[in-house]
């Protein structure tokens, strides 16, 4: 009896602990302070326990921070620097602002993993699972030079489609091309039409150009 006792406590001890632990695999990009392009992108474990914040990369590096005060979101690092958390990636996932360095962690890897068609021009998107694929012209706010982002298209009649796009960086996300609104998912979306072509600027920071033909149809 009294073996059987100290197994259920030392399985509710376990429980316990995995109850105050989150860990997990992520993206980290590494902005040098002040700068708003990133010199590094990384894959990194992010990892929480009451309060403290782990963020081991995989160049070696890693972040200790323990929160100090009485408001979240107030740390110091292992070497007693201040670090602030900020939440404006909302679900995505977090920033944490060091004296030196700003560190991106997303929840979303797709970005370190290599293309699984490069065949594809639209990969990771192909017409087994849309209606269709495109590339389309995008780029960060600032920047002249436009790149090209795979996007999967699904059309809905009447003029209405959502469209699956990648990011620059590699994150999925879905732009809603509906009758009476354009919105994109857990994304700010501000659009206008210029001639046959939607401009939509996404968070403020990414600007994306979808022809009326790929929403459409022909």
């Amino acid at each position: 009896m009294k073996q059987l006792l100290a197994g259920t406590i030392l399985l509710l001890v376990f429980a316990a602990t995995l109850a105050f632990a989150d860990l997990t695999k992520a993206r980290c990009d590494i902005y040098p302070a002040g700068s708003d392009h990133a010199d590094l992108m990384i894959g990194c474990i992010f990892s929480q326990r009451q309060g403290y914040v782990t963020i081991t990369r995989d160049d070696g590096v890693t972040h200790e921070l323990m929160p100090v005060g009485d408001q979240p979101g107030n740390y110091h690092d292992q070497h007693g620097n201040p670090v602030t958390r900020e939440n404006d990636l909302r679900d995505r996932g977090l920033i944490f602002r060091l004296p030196t360095e700003s560190i991106y962690v997303y929840w979303n890897t797709a970005a370190l993993e290599p293309v699984a068609d490069e065949d594809n021009p639209t990969a990771p998107f192909s017409t087994a699972d849309y209606d269709a694929t495109s590339l389309l012209r995008c780029r960060a706010v600032g920047e002249t030079e436009s790149g090209n982002c795979p996007a999967g298209i699904l059309r809905m009649g009447g003029g209405q489609a959502s469209i699956v796009v990648q990011s620059p960086a590699g994150e999925q996300f879905t732009i809603n091309f509906m009758s009476d609104y354009i919105n994109a998912t857990n994304r700010k979306a501000e659009a206008r039409l210029e001639g046959d072509t939607w401009i939509v600027l996404i968070d403020d920071t990414d600007v994306y150009e979808v022809p009326l033909a790929a929403i459409e149809g022909g």
